[in-house]
């Protein structure tokens, strides 16, 4: 059974609201749905909260040290609590699918996304669950032809009508997460891909 879900994020007041974020907007609304708070815990590099699951114990994070740093924090809550990398959840950003697109898969690539490649550097292995949440591509945009730097994307705001989309995509995800806890990844996967943006 998955132990850990970790949303991936940048701290602070100033990014609550980036793209790059959606991974702890989604642990977010988790933890309400379950009626758990996230408190600092030094130790694990983040804000970590726990909850139970079919009597189980189930931990959310979110990494306190920047994106690019995010397996400090994952590394030392799993090593802790002794928890593997298949018992693991990933939650991120993924530039290439748009917003209100959910997809979740085990292993893979990274995708150039570095919050991904320092948590497998920690972990070890790339074999752990990731729940990518949409955000679109600013090549995608129009504009006025010039390509918006793919930094400065991630770390802005969502257009509202983009927002509305990532929100829709989130609650997707958990509306399957009942399946996929309980083991039955397939039937999770099959129902998170067919939902149309």
């Amino acid at each position: 059974m998955t132990k850990l879900i970790v949303g991936l994020g940048n701290p602070g007041d100033d990014h609550e609201y980036d793209r790059h974020n959606a991974g702890f907007w989604f642990v977010d609304a988790l933890a309400k749905q379950l009626g758990t708070k996230f408190e600092t815990e030094k130790r694990f590099h983040g804000k970590a909260a726990k909850a139970k699951w079919e009597s189980e114990d189930l931990w959310l994070l979110k990494p306190s040290t920047y994106m690019n740093l995010s397996g400090q924090s994952v590394g030392a809550l799993c090593r802790f609590h002794k928890i593997l990398p298949k018992d693991v959840l990933v939650v991120q950003d993924e530039l290439d699918l748009k917003p209100g697109t959910a997809r979740i898969k085990l292993g893979g690539g990274t995708g150039g996304h570095n919050g991904l490649k320092d948590i497998q550097a920690h972990l070890g292995t790339p074999e752990y669950w990731r729940l990518r949440l949409g955000i679109g591509h600013p090549r995608d945009l129009s504009g006025d032809g010039r390509p918006m730097d793919v930094a400065d994307y991630v770390l802005r705001r969502p257009q509202a009508s983009e927002q509305k989309l990532i929100d829709t995509s989130i609650a997707n995800g958990l509306q399957i997460l009942p399946l996929f806890l309980k083991g039955e990844t397939q039937s999770a996967m099959l129902e998170l891909h067919s939902k149309a943006t």
